[in-house]
């Protein structure tokens, strides 16, 4: 196998440790004769031979003098989750059990709490919890930090190692202490684990034939789970008047999962580019001719949950003018990770390129500015007096049209439908209530042109 420079000076640099651990604790340094070889390739600027130097003569410390012995193959790995662990939040060394964690989570079935996280100053923080999983049910919210895991500290842990104590076998229990903004103190949730699956796609009619649409993650098959649900929906419902998109709480995923999502919704045109150091990190991702929905007027809802794959779909819906984006700023996280097999068991997953939306908008650091803002808050409608109406007077006139009588029961029915939907999801209200606003608008547009 043919070596690049760099690595005949990595190479070298190791046989030189190799020697220098047969010296003495005091006498590590190697020999210019031991430098020989790597003298040349430092010279032309590849690796900073001090730098290097400084590495071959800590690992040598390590080897020879800390407490407990430990193997060449530690220290090695040691050094690689190092080195990627200081990159940034989403670059890691995955080992045999992280890479094969990292394929069940992409195909959708996983055990463990179901929150998908992050680490921000030592702690985890959830980025959000999945739909219908242990984490939700139990009340974990985007944002929260942990700071222990049962007995454990979580300062001092990689993700990885706090990750891998929050999996377990189904129907065990943790203890997360968790610090949560707006509340004074630490405070104690038990989630029982269990086996995670993950249904990334869910539909329901809303009132008036409004379609909702929600995807709780971006997995292999996201997109076309979304492109078959929106024509089965469309066939059976000739009168469907609006989608509302919900990726409120949607970590992100595989990002052609999110090309194919925003693909369904659009008539062509750019969904997203990268930019990055190399040139296969350069990329233009772009929509097919034909919208399944045919303009239909749209609503997505994003939140400060909302990230990654998330984005891309909001980012390119908002730019092309396609949808109208309603809720809280997203999470701002606007990098692509490559995964790289390093062996058949273990890989690196790397921050590659920074993805943009069609308008040239960088979305890491900064998310997706809702056109709509709408904070998620519990609401209580003021109900009024029920009153009696003409229709529930006796021998009152009929309608004449032949429409279907309004009386104080069924303005009330009506009435309780809407205050129950405002008072358990205030952003779904209201995204209804613009879309019906556009159904409107689009109607009085069309009998316009007619005329």
């Amino acid at each position: 196998m043919r070596l690049l420079p760099s690595s005949l000076t990595l190479l070298a640099l190791l046989c030189c440790s190799s020697l220098s651990w047969a010296q003495t604790a005091t006498d590590n340094s190697p020999s210019e004769g031991e430098l020989s070889a790597i003298d040349e390739t430092a010279a032309q600027g590849l690796l900073p031979l001090d730098d290097l130097r400084t590495f071959t003569r800590v690992y040598d410390h390590i080897r020879t003098s800390y407490v407990e012995e430990l193997s060449d193959t530690e220290l090695l790995e040691y050094a690689i989750k190092g080195m990627m662990a200081e990159l940034d939040p989403h670059s890691s060394y995955l080992d045999a059990e992280r890479f094969e964690d990292l394929q069940a989570n992409t195909s959708g079935e996983f055990g463990g709490l179901g929150i998908e996280v992050g680490m921000e100053n030592g702690f985890v923080k959830v980025v959000s919890p999945i739909d219908d999983t242990p984490a939700q049910k139990a009340g974990i919210e985007a944002g929260d930090l942990i700071i222990r895991l049962d007995e454990q500290p979580v300062k001092g842990m990689t993700l990885n190692e706090a990750v891998s104590v929050m999996r377990g076998a189904k129907g065990s229990e943790l203890t997360l202490t968790i610090v949560r903004e707006g509340v004074d103190q630490p405070f104690e949730l038990t989630i029982e684990r269990d086996i995670i699956k993950v249904r990334s796609v869910r539909t329901k009619m809303l009132d008036d034939n409004y379609l909702y649409v929600r995807i709780a993650t971006f997995q292999v098959n996201t997109g076309r789970d979304v492109a078959k649900k929106l024509k089965r929906t469309l066939q059976d419902s000739a009168n469907v008047r609006g989608v509302i998109l919900d990726l409120r709480n949607n970590p992100g995923g595989v990002l052609q999962a999110s090309v194919d999502v925003a693909d369904a919704f659009l008539d062509g045109g750019l969904v997203v580019y990268t930019e990055g150091r190399i040139e296969s990190s350069k990329s233009r991702y772009n929509a097919n001719a034909g919208d399944i929905t045919e303009g239909l007027p749209m609503v997505v809802l994003i939140n400060d949950g909302s990230a990654s794959a998330s984005e891309i779909v909001a980012g390119a819906l908002q730019d092309q003018g396609r949808a109208v984006i309603m809720g809280t700023r997203s999470f701002g996280k606007g990098s692509v990770q490559t995964v790289v097999p390093i062996t058949e068991s273990r890989a690196i997953k790397l921050t590659t390129a920074r993805y943009y939306t069609p308008g040239g908008r960088s979305i890491q650091a900064q998310g997706i500015e809702p056109d709509v803002v709408v904070e998620r808050a519990k609401v209580t409608a003021v109900k009024p007096t029920l009153r009696t109406t003409e229709a529930d007077l006796a021998g009152h006139l009929g309608n004449g049209n032949g429409e279907e009588e309004v009386g104080s029961k069924e303005r009330k029915e009506t009435r309780d439908g809407e205050t129950s939907m405002l008072a358990r999801d205030n952003q779904l209200h209201e995204a209804l209530n613009l879309l019906k606003g556009l159904h409107i608008f689009r109607q009085q547009a069309s009998a316009d042109a007619e005329q």
